[in-house]
């Protein structure tokens, strides 16, 4: 039985790779840069943004490389109703179907979800420690595949597609590093207190404001490259919120008063 891809939201936006199913009816992969061959998925992050146009919603799903964008069709199905039952943003959990398409001469990657639930911060971090792990060795796999000591072929389909070379390899390694800032304690460091966090948050927010505000997924790639987790960084915009030092003038966007 095929078990679910994990896969960061970086690498993902990258697929430009659809490799069609050995079996008929079989949904098509979805191949990333780092090697990941994606047909289901099980994703885990920071529930941003949802947009309802006729019967389709539209969300967002941030890590902290990025963030995948989740299309979820039928007025009345079940997965719609759980994604409108979550208030944003939430962590949660999602387990569903990659798709590419082609679109103006360029890719478009999507993620149709099948299951959606909310859960908390050492879930997320779980997820990102375990997906972190298989992509480190889906890269080990992709430098034997360089330096021609492999016969995996996927692996060598892989770098032929996307020309890979070492330093686009630690380009990716580099990605997976920050990922895991968030997600992991490094003991030596004292820990941020809320008043550090929401300055650093507020400090983003004023900086990367537009005209219409600034996302939340911006936000929390920000600050969790300044590691910051982004269970934290939630709490810290609720906080900015209530004590009217910002506003959300659109779901998903936040502008300072």
């Amino acid at each position: 039985m095929e078990g679910a891809a994990r896969v960061f939201a970086g690498d993902y936006a990258q697929a430009t790779l659809s490799v069609p199913a050995d079996e008929p009816g079989n949904a098509a992969w979805v191949v990333t840069p780092g090697g990941a061959w994606c047909r289901s998925l099980y994703l885990c992050g920071a529930l941003t943004e949802i947009t309802e146009v006729a019967d389709v919603l539209y969300c967002r799903l941030a890590d902290p490389t990025g963030a995948f964008d989740l299309v979820a069709g039928g007025r009345r199905g079940v997965v719609a109703g759980q994604i409108r039952a979550i208030p944003v943003p939430s962590f949660v959990a999602v387990t569903g179907t990659a798709q590419l398409y082609r679109k103006g001469g360029g890719c478009v990657v999507q993620v149709r979800p099948e299951f959606v639930e909310t859960i908390d911060k050492a879930g997320r971090n779980r997820w990102v420690i375990a997906t972190a792990d298989m992509a480190i060795a889906r890269l080990e796999g992709l430098l034997s595949a360089i330096e021609g000591t492999t016969g995996d072929d996927r692996a060598a389909r892989v770098v032929r597609h996307y020309s890979l070379t070492r330093e686009n390899l630690r380009d990716m390694a580099a990605q997976i590093e920050v990922a895991l800032a968030g997600a992991c304690t490094v003991p030596d460091a004292p820990p941020a207190t809320e008043e550090d966090i929401s300055a650093a948050v507020m400090e983003i927010i004023r900086t990367e404001s537009g005209p219409r505000g600034v996302s939340v997924e911006d936000v929390l790639t920000k600050a969790g490259v300044l590691g910051h987790t982004q269970r934290a960084v939630l709490a810290a915009i609720e906080t900015l919120i209530t004590n009217d030092d910002c506003y959300q003038p659109q779901k998903g966007y936040i502008r300072p008063l």
